[in-house]
C-alpha cells in the first residue's frame, strides 16, 4: 500500500512568524513529499514491501543493503512526527509533562537551555528530540535521518534543525529559530500524550 503525505494539523500559515507559509509550503510540500515519492519507489518487491512505516524504520536501521529505505523511511517519520510536534500559540507546558520536565532537568527554563544547546550543537543536519528514557526524560539529538525509534527510544517532541526547516526564516541564526521554536511553537500537549 503506497505511503502517502499526511494532512498537516493546521494552515500553511499557523506558524507564523516563526515558520512561515513559504518555509512550510517548501518543508512539507516539497522535502517531506520527496521523501514519501521515494519510499513508494524503493520499497515494492522488497522485504519492507508489507510493513508499516515504523517497522520499516526499525528493520532498515539495521540492515546495510537498506541505507536508501532507511534514509527515506526515517526522513518520512521524523517529519510525520515533527509536524505534530508544533502547534500555534505558544503554550507553556503544564499539568504532567510540566511535572516530568521539573523532575528530570530541574525546571522548564532549565530544560529549555539544555535543549537549545543540544539543537544548536547537533553538526549538520539533524533532529532534536525530547524522549523518555528509563522512566525519566532526556534530550537526543540524531543526524540526518535517524530517528530515536531505530534505537528503541519513545520520542515525546521534536525539533527539526535541517537548515530548509529555518533558513527562509532566520537564515543562519539557528539558535534563535530553536528559541523562538520552544516558546511559541513546541506543542506540550503532544508531548504529554506521548509521555503515556
Amino acid at each position: 500500500m503506497p505511503f502517502t503525505l499526511p494532512p498537516l494539523p493546521y494552515g500553511e500559515e499557523a506558524l507564523a512568524p516563526v515558520i512561515s507559509a513559504k518555509t512550510i509550503s517548501f518543508h512539507y510540500g516539497k522535502h517531506h513529499k520527496a521523501y514519501v515519492d521515494n519510499l513508494n519507489n524503493l520499497v515494492p518487491g522488497t522485504a519492507y514491501a508489507d510493513l508499516v512505516l515504523e517497522d520499516i524504520v526499525k528493520k532498515a536501521a539495521k540492515d546495510e543493503k537498506a541505507k536508501g529505505i532507511f534514509n527515506n523511511a526515517g526522513q518520512v517519520w521524523n517529519h510525520n512526527f515533527y509536524w505534530q510536534s508544533m502547534a500555534a500559540g505558544g503554550h507553556p507546558p503544564s499539568g504532567k509533562i510540566k511535572d516530568a520536565l521539573q523532575s528530570s532537568f530541574g525546571g522548564v527554563d532549565e530544560f529549555k537551555k539544555a535543549f537549545k544547546t543540544a539543537a544548536v550543537g547537533q553538526f549538520g543536519s539533524g533532529w532534536a528530540w525530547l524522549v523518555s528514557k528509563d522512566g525519566k526524560l532526556a534530550i537526543e539529538t540524531t543526524a540526518n535521518a535517524d530517528t530515536p525509534i531505530a534505537h528503541g527510544g519513545k520520542p515525546l517532541l521534536v525539533a527539526d534543525v535541517w537548515e530548509h526547516a529555518y533558513y527562509l526564516d532566520f537564515q543562519n541564526r539557528r539558535p534563535d529559530h530553536i528559541e523562538a521554536w520552544l516558546d511559541k511553537l513546541a506543542n506540550w500537549s503532544f508531548a504529554e500524550k506521548n509521555l503515556g
